[in-house]
């Protein structure tokens, strides 16, 4: 299995957002094609706002022609680096973050993943919307393997666009879009992850893996840590954000409201610089069995995660917030964000630098 270190490029956006006349999803995708990046990914969100707290919300008709949109991009440092250029030149409302991650492709050998005593690992599985183990759904036997190991939780999150090995893979409507891809999103301890990496990748076809450094904050209303406290600027004056991420089913509350539409309207109401809300497929967390769409389930029983990124400062204070509205359900998780910068119109443009942390 090849295995590199890699950077992770996400931008948060709205549907209806343009650049050059077209979709800046397009745009966006296009440029992933062009520098043929290893694995890409279209999510459309359920809720959501940004920086202008305009509210983004599949709920109502009105709202629901301007989804908030996540594209995710992962490949080497240097090629990512060779597209962010472009990506920088698109004039949208929205942010983009770069983030460490490894990658691994192809079959897995022996792999060590350090983890202490608070950190966990986000192991992401990307493989097509319509693969199959054995007869069985790619996402739903891998979700499966996750849950038997005992790894704390995992998404399964469909997108509608992206790149599998360099390869534009996108979602039409005639046609079996078996190959368009979708992510599983799991979180376990280190040890744990790197037990079953090789049992993963022996599964899937052609695999493409990556795993992340993260702080587990919260389980099942068990409160286990803080995020970690982080300096708002490194040594060197760059500056560094923190995103909280919080997994939950779409059927969880808080008093008489779904728990993710009361976390976006109370961040939004505080003052947050954005939150996304995007429903998955197929998952779990915790101790239930994973669940997900079927034709027979009414209401519907799939997860939601919720994803915030702001200052550290201000993330402890988000994090006060989601303490109190988790209190006997979710994931939640937190993690360093090393650069990211807000756009808008008019903004100045400026390269993106990676903060370097000593932990």
């Amino acid at each position: 299995m090849r295995e590199a270190e890699s950077l992770k490029l996400t931008i948060y956006f709205g549907e209806r957002d343009r650049a050059g006349g077209r979709f800046l999803a397009d745009a966006l995708l296009d440029v992933y094609e062009r520098h043929a990046l290893q694995t890409s990914i279209l999510l459309r969100g359920t809720e959501g706002f940004g920086l202008k707290h305009h509210l983004h919300t599949d709920r109502f008709l009105t709202l629901s022609e301007d989804l908030p949109l996540v594209s995710v991009a992962v490949d080497t440092r240097e090629r990512i680096q060779a597209a962010l250029p472009e990506v920088q030149r698109l004039t949208f409302d929205g942010l983009i973050t770069l983030e460490r991650a490894r990658m691994l492709a192809g079959r897995a050998g022996s792999i060590a993943l350090s983890a202490g005593a608070d950190e966990a690992t986000k192991l992401t599985i990307y493989c097509g919307r319509k693969e199959r183990i054995n007869g069985t759904p790619a996402y739903i036997a891998l979700t499966d393997l996750l849950y038997r190991r005992g790894v704390a939780g995992a998404t399964v999150l469909l997108g509608v666009d992206g790149t599998s090995h360099g390869v534009r893979r996108r979602a039409r409507f005639f046609g079996r879009n078996s190959e368009v891809p979708l992510i599983i999103v799991s979180i376990g301890d280190g040890p744990t992850i790197a037990r079953i990496l090789q049992e993963v990748s022996a599964m899937v076809r052609n695999p493409l893996i990556t795993f992340e450094r993260v702080q587990i904050c919260k389980r099942d209303g068990e409160r286990l840590g803080e995020p970690r406290f982080l300096p708002e600027t490194d040594a060197s004056g760059l500056p560094i954000c923190q995103k909280l991420m919080i997994y939950a089913g779409e059927q969880a509350r808080h008093g008489s409201h779904p728990l993710y539409i009361e976390l976006i309207h109370q961040l939004r109401r505080a003052g947050a610089s954005g939150a996304t809300a995007v429903r998955g497929i197929w998952g779990y967390h915790g101790g239930h069995q994973p669940h997900g769409d079927t034709l027979l389930s009414l209401p519907r029983r799939v997860p939601v995660v919720t994803v915030i990124v702001d200052t550290p400062d201000r993330t402890r204070r988000w994090f006060a917030l989601v303490d109190e509205l988790t209190g006997e359900t979710g994931l939640v998780t937190s993690e360093i964000v090393p650069a990211s910068h807000a756009t808008a119109p008019g903004t100045e443009k400026r390269a993106l630098r990676l903060a370097r942390l000593q932990l």
